[in-house]
């Protein structure tokens, strides 16, 4: 779980994955071209984390929406972001990401209830007894909040320390609580939401280690007690200097087999090109192997809001390029299409924008750039939510399904452009009383 601070430090973290059915895709791409769709052909998710302040940025939410199918709070669900004060709890800008994910048809993971980190300072500051019950209303009245709209939850976080030792983190939990607040911690969310999937989420657990090892007797000893804990979490950040572990798979599998599910929680890899793709290849094989691994969470949607703010760890570029890890990572799925980032298809990508607003209407504009090669023609869905109509078109030649809402939009005499090239279509949408924007979906190629 990586701070508003953005910690700038290299790790290498992994996340059990839970055991799920297929997910519905949104948007109107199909499951060959997009992230979640192949993932849930899998019978796996593929999610990202969300920050609730960029919902509005046109190019996130379009590919946010077209590309994953679960969503994880960035920060939003934090214990200083909802509550700050104590007992009194603000879950806005949280409620703001759940809305948006479930209007798009994605499940939400819940980030996270107990961890020593972003603790507000009233908390850090009680007494044990008082630490105690702050600890229980918190995640009750959280957990409360968002039942039945939660799919899992990382109800502590990054209880253990690093090094050879495998012991626990010093934090105002341990320190005044003693090791069985995590235990306590467990019981409780099961008691305040028994339908969510309750999860321990961890760093530097990827392969087998010390810290691993302490995390791993800790969930067998809770399975063979009887304590309410469904999946691990493995952060899974890595980089050069913390590589994918050559037994990334197998340490997966051994937790696992303790009976628990696994979700890759936060995974980003630093680097660029063949060989970042190379390491995103090894970890989704990896979780496609194990047969109780859920699903896998990219820690953010573009490099430009990376907690990593240095580096180019995700899937897509500062400008929502797909880059060679991305069509790595959709290939090791199954599925296909949708390259961009320099590795040579013919490819493109496709950027909303509202441009005017009147009472009853407003104006959007769809940008389409080529990829690294020069492309012939090229499609891009649009979709608006009944009752709005779109009235009027323009740089495009249109066709609609028959329900009217879905509109494929094909060059008018603009389809040939270079590579790096790029042209725009427009449209007018009579709201009817719906002022939300259409939803974009993946542009193909020809």
């Amino acid at each position: 779980m990586r701070s508003r601070a953005r910690r700038a430090f290299a790790l290498a973290t992994a996340g059990v994955l839970t055991a799920a059915g297929v997910l519905s895709l949104a948007g109107t791409a199909d499951a060959a071209t997009t992230l979640g769709a192949s993932a849930a052909a899998k019978g796996r998710y593929f999610g990202t984390a969300v920050a609730a302040g960029h919902l509005g940025e046109s190019a996130y939410a379009s590919t946010l929406d077209t590309e994953f199918n679960m969503v994880t709070p960035e920060n939003e669900m934090k214990w200083d972001a909802v509550e700050g004060t104590r007992n009194s709890f603000s879950f806005g800008s949280a409620d703001q990401i759940v809305s948006h994910a479930q209007g798009k048809g994605m499940r939400v993971r819940g980030h996270t209830l107990v961890w020593h980190s972003q603790l507000p300072g009233w908390a850090g500051g009680l007494g044990a007894d008082d630490l105690r019950s702050a600890m229980n209303n918190h995640i009750t009245k959280v957990m409360d909040h968002y039942k039945g709209k939660i799919y899992a939850w990382d109800v502590v976080n990054e209880a253990y320390q690093d090094g050879s030792s495998g012991a626990r983190r010093s934090s105002p939990f341990q320190d005044k609580l003693g090791s069985g607040y995590i235990e306590e911690a467990f019981r409780t969310a099961r008691t305040a939401d028994p339908g969510a999937k309750l999860c321990y989420n961890d760093y530097n657990t990827d392969g087998q280690n010390a810290k691993s090892n302490a995390v791993y007797a800790m969930v067998k000893d809770f399975k063979q007690r009887g304590v309410p804990i469904d999946c691990v979490g493995f952060q899974s950040h890595f980089n050069s200097n913390s590589p994918v572990p050559g037994d990334y798979q197998a340490n997966l599998q051994r937790f696992a087999d303790l009976g628990v599910d696994i979700q890759i929680t936060e995974l980003d890899i630093e680097g660029s090109g063949s060989a970042q793709a190379a390491s995103y290849t090894k970890v989704v094989n990896a979780c496609l192997a194990v047969s109780r691994c859920a699903g896998l969470t990219v820690w953010g949607v573009t490099d430009t809001y990376s907690w990593r703010s240095s580096g180019t760890p995700l899937l897509f570029d500062g400008d929502y390029r797909k880059k060679p890890a991305y069509t790595a990572v959709l290939a090791a799925l199954g599925g296909s299409g949708g390259v961009d980032g320099g590795t040579g298809g013919a490819t493109c990508t496709a950027t909303y924008a509202r441009t005017d607003t009147w009472g009853d209407r407003f104006n959007g504009q769809v940008t389409v750039r080529a990829g690294s090669s020069a492309i012939s023609g090229w499609t891009v869905p649009v979709t608006v939510t009944s009752p709005q109509k779109v009235s009027t078109t323009w740089n495009g030649t249109p066709s609609w399904d028959s329900s009217g809402n879905v509109m494929t939009m094909r060059p008018n005499g603009n389809g040939n452009l270079a590579a790096g090239a790029s042209v725009s279509f427009g449209f007018t949408v009579m709201t009817n009383g719906n002022t939300s924007a259409p939803a974009i979906g993946a542009c193909t190629a020809s």
